[in-house]
């Protein structure tokens, strides 16, 4: 039995009225079918001024634009709304009225949100100060697109005007006529079983959920060659889950070990995905994971089949306080965009760093980027590319680190090579220069074998930055206002510092890093974001040298942090204990697949250190979770499993229109925060609010700082420290005494049990026992 589903605005959008608001204004159109009104939600209207015009909106019942400055272009001042659904064959009546207290010349025009900008249907028009009413019919020939954008351009036409005002009202957007609009394809399935895509580890617990049921019933996993049952089982659960609106059911086949390609399937749900059970199940994806970041690489050529491109962002960099030109090449490009950061670029240094320290086996020198080969493992190379251009950033004169370097705004849907604007590098922060100290303290430790001057390098950048904190101890930080690039603002650095101090100290055993650091502890939570980020000054203390640890003072603050770090962890594992995916969030934020790596990573070095086997299982779900076991039944990393994302936004592949690999999406993000999302999610459930879209970056973008604590994650979890206690596998289900064979002692023991009301058995005990007993009788 599938679900089928129709895409939020389609399949039951039959001969429906779209009806447009302007800031305010509701128009209600009847309908052939379906009354509803798409658009009662006020702030979906938004006003566009670019750098060279100047307007601002006052609205109640009609939107007054009053404009100062129309600036150079058509669309420099745009009255606009995003997320309108145009079918391919549809007839569409459109209306409004407008006027202006200077005659002039405006253009509307119903468009692609994004791409090439596609255009549906435009007009110009010749406005005045008496109102005028406007009605156009036009059928879409375009593909249909149920995002796109309706706007009125009113900037520069041609000539010059003084201040004015135009007025817009009853906008309205009535779909008349359906006949030949094919609905069908916006229909899709749910799946309704849901598993980990990649695969299992051998000995790991192996789980999956299946919804879309009312009652247990028995499921079955099957060799994909062959088709042949190797394990059958029972559901169990039938947990209602309200932050998914549906009901999960359980089944557990981590009896299965042989290595294969299998698939589970039951009578009413049907197959799941395929997915495999190998010792290596992550490896290709986790070398894809990190060559993601070469693709990232700026100021460089880059080499790939699909997503090659020249050495980009050469161009003029200016010091946005002096107007000195500077060389600040290289780095990575932090997201779907060009800019370089150097606050989220540490957390993903710090996790990449971690990730080789943890599990050094699952890095190689054969990724396929220019140093594969050079005997130095890719991930290492890859991470000494980042730090070389953070040592650009560090100001010559007084050891602060630059804060960001990105154009005054986002460029288009290009490759990095065209994004040609002047950059700027902005002013000195002490949260750049914090997470600077830290990543180049820990890069002294970790290069200090391959290469001694460059690591020596390294610890000499981080002392001198720790001293320009020392001399500002107060948090240091402005973003340029016209600069409306990324602006990762903070408003405390203490976990910053204490995350510089905790390194310093486990690299130079220095009293007063470590002074510093306990003055600072107890404000600072063991977390992993990049704007909570004091979780790596744990794992520096943690993981200290016994030479470290000779002072009563270290021993005590270790305890301490020891005390803070598992009290979280068992927290997390609360909440992930009480969510049938296993998920230790309750709120998805933007970025929600960052947060439940780090949280996954946390409890799993925490299930380490103290042997919990209840935060090691936690740990697993969570990268089970981000790899299809899921409400929304994605895959998030590109180009792996059966559904994983199509349309990031990344603009490398949206200029190439294919997924670049390798990529972990932000995830489900519950708050619609950007128009697409607003506009196909809205009524969804909070955990199933992902889209799959260009243009939903709040959900579907990627960063460079979600990859890496995934990889973390993955490396803790295969670690060998993890691998010694997997939990095994489970015993034979009905085998009541425990040796092993299901027979009639097990029958006997179950009746003595049902007498006294043990709960010791499961109803999967029993069924398995009536099963076996009843092939003994035959």
């Amino acid at each position: 039995m599938k679900r089928r589903l129709g895409t939020r605005l389609a399949a039951g959008i039959v001969s429906m009225v779209q009806a447009l608001t302007l800031c305010g204004t509701l128009s209600v159109s009847a309908s052939v079918e379906l009354n509803t009104n798409l658009f009662a939600d006020r702030s979906r209207w938004k006003l566009y001024t670019d750098n060279s015009s100047e307007a601002s909106c006052i609205a109640y019942k009609t939107i007054d634009l009053t404009i100062a400055d129309t600036g150079q272009y058509d669309y420099s001042v745009q009255a606009y709304y995003n997320g309108v659904p145009m079918y391919e064959n549809g007839v569409y009546s459109f209306s409004f009225s407008i006027s202006s207290t200077v005659s002039r010349d405006i253009s509307v025009i119903v468009q692609e949100n994004g791409g090439d900008y596609t255009s549906y249907f435009s007009r110009s028009l010749s406005v005045t100060e008496e109102p005028q009413e406007y009605t156009f019919e036009f059928q879409m020939h375009q593909e249909s697109d149920l995002l796109s954008k309706v706007a009125f351009n009113c900037g520069d036409m041609g000539r010059t005007l003084g201040e004015h005002t135009i007025t817009i009202s009853g906008v309205e957007m009535m779909l008349i006529n359906d006949d030949n609009v094919d609905y069908s394809q916006f229909e899709t399935d749910e799946k309704e079983i849901l598993l980990d895509q990649v695969g299992y580890l051998p000995t790991a617990e192996k789980t999956a959920i299946f919804r879309g049921i009312t009652e247990a019933e028995p499921f079955s996993v099957c060799a994909a060659e062959t088709g042949d049952v190797v394990y059958t089982g029972t559901l169990t659960g039938g947990v209602n889950n309200t932050s998914a609106d549906e009901m999960d059911w359980f089944a557990d086949f981590s009896a299965v070990t042989a290595e294969g390609n299998y698939y589970l399937e039951s009578a009413s749900c049907g197959q799941s995905d395929v997915f495999a059970i190998e010792t290596d199940v992550y490896n290709d994806m986790a070398s894809d994971m990190v060559r993601m970041f070469y693709l990232q690489r700026c100021g460089t050529a880059v080499e790939d089949e699909v997503f090659s491109h020249s050495a980009c962002h050469t161009q003029t960099t200016v010091d946005y306080e002096t107007g000195e030109e500077i060389d600040v090449t290289g780095g990575w490009h932090d997201a779907g965009d060009y800019g370089r950061y150097v606050t989220p670029g540490a957390k993903a240094v710090g996790d990449l760093l971690w990730a080789y320290q943890y599990q050094p086996n699952m890095f190689t020198d054969a990724v396929g980027i220019p140093e594969s080969g050079n005997g130095i493992p890719d991930v290492l190379d890859e991470v000494r590319y980042e730090l070389e251009w953070m040592k650009k950033m560090q100001d010559e004169t007084t050891g602060g680190v630059h804060h960001k370097v990105t154009c005054l705004e986002f460029p288009g849907y290009v490759m990095p090579q065209y994004e040609t604007n002047t950059l700027y590098v902005t002013p000195v922060s002490s949260l750049a220069t914090a997470n600077f100290a830290a990543v180049m303290a820990m890069a002294y430790e970790i290069y200090a074998p391959y290469d001694l001057d460059f690591a020596q390098d390294c610890l000499a950048c981080a002392t001198w930055a720790w001293d320009y904190l020392e001399e500002n101890p107060n948090l240091v930080f402005t973003n340029p206002e016209d600069i409306s690039t990324g602006t990762y603002a903070d408003s405390n650095d203490k976990d910053e510092r204490f995350w510089a101090a905790a390194q310093l100290y486990a690299v130079t055993g220095e009293q007063q890093y470590l002074d510093a650091a306990e003055s600072l502890y107890s404000s600072v939570a063991p977390l992993f974001d990049w704007t909570t980020i004091g979780g790596y000054g744990y794992l520096a203390m943690l993981n200290l040298s016994e030479e470290r640890l000779e002072s009563d003072q270290a021993v005590s603050l270790v305890s301490a942090l020891e005390r803070k770090m598992h009290t979280n962890a068992t927290n997390l594992q609360a909440v992930s204990d009480n969510n049938p995916y296993g998920s230790s969030i309750t709120v998805y934020n933007w970025g929600s697949n960052m947060t439940l790596s780090n949280n996954g990573f946390l409890m799993a070095i925490d299930g380490i250190e103290t042997d919990t086997d209840a935060l090691k299982s936690a740990a697993w779900d969570h990268l089970h979770y981000l790899l299809g076991t899921n409400p929304t039944g994605y895959c998030f990393v590109s180009g792996y499993g059966t559904t994983s994302p199509q349309q990031p936004h990344h603009r490398p592949s949206m200029a190439m229109q294919q997924a670049m690999p390798g990529m972990l999406a932000g995830g489900v993000n519950q708050h619609l925060e950007d128009d697409a999302a607003e506009a196909m999610l809205t009524g969804v459930p909070n955990a199933k609010r992902y889209l799959d879209n260009w243009e939903s970056y709040s959900t579907n973008e990627i960063t460079i700082y979600w990859n890496s604590p995934m990889i973390l994650l993955m490396a803790v979890l295969t670690s060998e420290e993890m691998q010694g206690t997997v939990p095994p596998a489970p015993t034979v289900q009905g085998d009541i005494n425990g040796d092993g064979a299901l027979n009639g002692v097990d029958l006997t023991m179950l009746r003595q049990e049902l007498q006294i009301g043990s709960t010791e058995y499961t109803m999967a005990d029993m069924v398995w026992l009536i099963q076996f007993l009843l092939a003994e009788a035959a």
